[in-house]
This record gives C-alpha cells, structure tokens and sequence, in this order.
C-alpha cells in the first residue's frame, strides 16, 4: 500500500500544482481591470493606476502569481476587493451552505441511483426495467435550473410547503436553525441529484448486470443463496469500482454546479460568490474560489483512488 499511496500523492501534488497554473494564466488574459472596475468608468487614468498599484496588479505576472501560491499554502488569500473582507472569511462562511448542499444532493444521488440500479438489474428486460431506465432517460435529459424551477413552483409558489428561496442560516444567532436550514437545502438538494441520481443508475444496472454473469455469482445461487443474498451480498460490492468512479466525479460536479441553482433559490453559497465576484471584477476572489474547485474536484479523485484499493485489491496490485 505504501508505493501505491505514495504514487497517488505525488500525482495529486502535480495536478494541484498544474491546477493552479491554469487558473492563474487563464484569469490573467481576460479583459477588464480590477481597479477600473472598483473607480468607474469616469474614473481618471491616474486614479485607477494608484489603486492598480495599491492592489498590486502592477507588479510582474510571475511574482503576483508567486505571492498567490505563498498565501494559499499559508491560508493567507488577501482581500477581496470589492467586500474589502479577507478572503479566507468570505469562502469558509460560503462553504458552510455549498458543502452541506453537495452532500445532501449527493447521498440522495447514491440512494436513488443505487435503488434504480438495482431493481433494473435484478428485472432485466422486464417491465421493471424499462420503467426504470425510461425515467432515468428523462432525468437526464432535464437541466438542473429547470428542475429547480419546477420545484418552485409546485412545493413553494402552490403547495407552500417551502421557501422560494433565502437560507435562514444553522444557528438561532443567524435566525435559523438546523432542520430550518436543511428543509432551505432541501428542493436545490433534489435538483441537483436528479440528473445525476439518473446517470448513476444507469452505471449501476450495467455493472450488476456484468458481473450477474460472472461464475461466482451461478455458484453461489447452486449453494443455495437467494437471489436477494446474492445481489446484495456479492454482486453489488464487485459492481461498485465503475460506480464508484462516477459518484466521485459526481460530487465533484454537484460542488461546481451549485453555481446555478444557488441563483436560482438565491443561496448565499460559494456559487453564488463567484457569479457575484465575477460581476464585481473580483479577480481575487474568483482565483481563489475556482482554485478552491479545482482542488476539491483532484481530492475527490485521490480518495476515489484510494477506495479502488480498498473495493478492490487487484487494482493496487496492478498499479505497483
């Protein structure tokens, strides 16, 4: 285990490192100019060179993206300049609704698609199954926004069971409460899995049906093994290393498109930070933010990684 975790680590160091080059060049040639933004276009040209200087846009490109690097080892992100807050400050109150948020969606996500994907499996090419995959084919033809819209509509603006939109926060201090703040997370929760609870059930009727055929499978039905025993007991676990894999770029995907529904229920996560910084020109906040993305996407895939070892020792062993 310890070459293959070694192995995997230095990976995920190179690609953090190569991450963060991307987000850098590719923030640094768009159009615009943070200090332009922040005086206004009657600004004079001196003006904004002062606050250009002040904000330190007017040093070499290497050495801003050296100082960058320095600060997030460091946890030291600068100022955001258009909320003239730190950084640091600005992303961990955020990431207290985007994270909850991506979990929830997530393990609703696993749920229904391990549900579907095994009640498709187990009644192939039967009513069952076509059923099944018919609705999956139609979740994932659904856009997350219009999703979410119809959940307005229906729980919020008829039913009134919930809010339209707003977070009331995890604490009586900020005016809420816990089960408050998860029943706010709720419908953007379920409109974020519905698309993503269809693409897993279809990998998971596909690898069970797979391994269904495998000889273990026939010999443990010969010795008497239900068929319930033997597709919860045996085969899910060896249908699990390509579920596995797309549940982690899943999540991966469910943390960067909170950016859409979060407008949508006006959530005041992470999402929502970035679609306003970059409104503001606040290059600051966006390199951090998507930095921040980009690495909880390569993590996610290390521990995807590590849990192929886990699921299924061959995969180490091949790798050594």
């Amino acid at each position: 285990m310890g070459p293959f975790l070694l192995k995997r680590l230095l990976t995920l160091v190179a690609t953090l490192a190569g991450a963060s080059v991307v987000v850098f060049v590719v923030l640094e040639i768009l159009p615009g100019n943070a200090a332009q933004m922040l005086m206004g276009p009657d600004a004079s040209p001196e003006a904004v060179a002062a606050l250009a200087a002040k904000l330190g846009l007017d040093q070499p490109a290497l050495q801003r993206y050296g100082h960058w690097v320095g600060g997030l080892l460091t946890g030291q992100l600068g100022d955001s300049y258009a909320y003239g807050t730190p950084v640091r400050d600005l992303v961990l109150e955020r990431l207290a609704l985007t994270v909850p948020l991506a979990l929830m969606a997530m393990a609703i996500t696993t749920v229904l698609a391990l549900l579907a994907g095994v009640y498709a499996a187990s009644r192939h090419n039967r009513w069952g199954d076509v059923g099944v995959m018919g609705l999956a084919q139609i979740g994932i033809a659904i856009p997350n926004f219009w999703f979410a819209i119809l959940l307005i509509l229906l729980f919020s603006v008829k039913l009134q069971w919930f809010s339209a939109g707003g977070f009331p926060g995890w604490t009586e201090e900020s005016g809420g409460s816990p089960l408050e703040a998860l029943k706010a997370l709720l419908l953007p929760a379920i409109s974020l899995a519905v698309v993503q609870a269809a693409i897993l059930a279809r990998i998971t009727r596909s690898s069970v049906l797979e391994v269904l055929r495998e000889d273990f499978v026939r010999t443990a039905r010969a010795k008497g093994l239900s068929r319930r025993a033997a597709l919860w007991g045996h085969v899910l676990r060896n249908a699990m290393i390509p579920v596995v894999t797309v549940m982690g770029l899943q999540f991966a995907n469910l943390l960067a498109g909170t950016i859409v529904v979060e407008n949508v229920f006006y959530l005041p996560g992470l999402g929502r930070l970035i679609f306003q910084s970059i409104a503001n020109r606040d290059l600051i906040v966006v390199r951090n933010c998507v930095m921040l993305l980009a690495a909880m996407v390569i993590v996610v895939n290390f521990v995807v990684d590590i849990l192929y070892a886990a699921i299924d020792p061959r995969v180490k062993a091949s790798d050594l």
